[in-house]
């Protein structure tokens, strides 16, 4: 984020946001930066939601400074891994939000729909990159009419549309995943998305 700005814009806080910070960076642990956080609470200010679904909860960074942000909104918040979870359950306890956030053990391509709210306001997908066609595809059936599914990465570190210059296979198939992705957004005709070059590539679909 511009410097300038950065000292303008008023960002959640707490002890438990603060110790996350310093845990990410010295476990460099990948979170979502402060300029696409700012873009997320910008949407919650326009859009008001009730309930949230987050897709890949990591250490609960995100989660956290949503609901320390809107001390209305409900979230309910899928991780595979165990260890992740662990540090999110005890993250979420800390900051004292568990009647608020509900953390979920499991892989969000096998998650039973039934242990979630019938509807939300907004998804947020930001879980396996290579696998985000089909997040959308299981877990867009659980938006409201007016609701909004936001994807993160989608410039996946600046390797989006340069993947013929990388020279590791593994990376480079993942980086095609994600313009696949990218290009299944923007030419689905029940949404209109938008693309944003904010943090690491942002898009909000909405439902036509």
């Amino acid at each position: 984020m511009n410097e300038y700005f950065g000292n303008l814009n008023v960002l959640p806080t707490s002890k438990v946001i603060k110790d996350m910070r310093k845990y990410v960076e010295t476990n460099k642990i990948p979170v979502i930066n402060d300029e696409a956080l700012l873009f997320f609470l910008h949407l919650l200010d326009v859009l008001k939601p009730k309930r949230i679904l987050e897709i890949g909860t990591a250490i609960g960074f995100w989660a956290i400074n949503i609901a320390t942000y809107d001390e209305e909104v409900l979230i309910d918040t899928i991780e595979k891994s165990e260890f992740m979870f662990s540090e999110a359950s005890k993250n979420i306890r800390k900051a004292k939000l568990i009647e608020r956030i509900n953390v979920f053990l499991g892989d969000a391509l096998e998650f039973e729909l039934d242990k979630l709210s019938s509807e939300y306001d907004i998804i947020f997908i930001d879980a396996s990159k290579a696998q985000y066609i089909k997040f959308f595809e299981k877990y867009e059936h659980l938006l409201t009419p007016d609701g909004v599914i936001i994807s993160d990465n989608l410039l996946f570190h600046g390797f989006v549309n340069n993947s013929k210059m990388i020279e590791s296979k593994n990376l480079r198939h993942l980086v095609e995943k994600v313009e696949a992705y990218n290009n299944f957004l923007a030419r689905n005709r029940n949404y209109d998305t938008k693309f944003f070059a904010i943090g690491d590539g942002i898009a909000v679909s909405r439902k036509v």
